[in-house]
């Protein structure tokens, strides 16, 4: 069993920045591949950043490329996620979460979620 606790959520304006982070207790972290998906209100689940088990691959939605950054610290147990350039469509509840072996690019690949935190970003 493997617990996530996401923090770092908060209220930005647009063009601002957030970093998010996960902690996650209990079995080796480094056995797992860690991701974030979101949800916005009305809106589906969907993934948003995937990181490798030994952090040498990432993996993004084509509409964060080039302003989120997903990166672990595998002694730290600790994975974050670094959101720049925030557009007001970024708005939704983050979630982190965890796959075994496997990188959490859909839902069904998660075997652990977080219990999300709440991004805001104003116009």
């Amino acid at each position: 069993q493997v617990q996530l606790v996401e923090s770092g959520g908060g209220l930005v304006q647009a063009g601002g920045s957030l970093r998010l982070s996960c902690a996650a207790t209990g079995r080796t972290f480094s056995n797992y591949g860690m991701g974030w998906f979101r949800q916005a209100p009305g809106k589906e689940r969907e993934f948003v950043a995937a990181i490798s088990r030994s952090g040498s691959s990432t993996y993004d939605q084509d509409s964060v490329k080039g302003r989120f950054t997903i990166s672990r610290e595998n002694a730290k147990n600790t994975v974050h996620l670094q959101m720049n350039s925030l557009k007001p469509e970024d708005t939704a509840v983050y979630y982190c979460s965890a796959s075994t072996l496997v990188l959490p690019t859909t839902i069904s690949l998660v075997d652990y979620w977080g219990q999300g935190t709440q991004v805001t970003v104003s116009s």
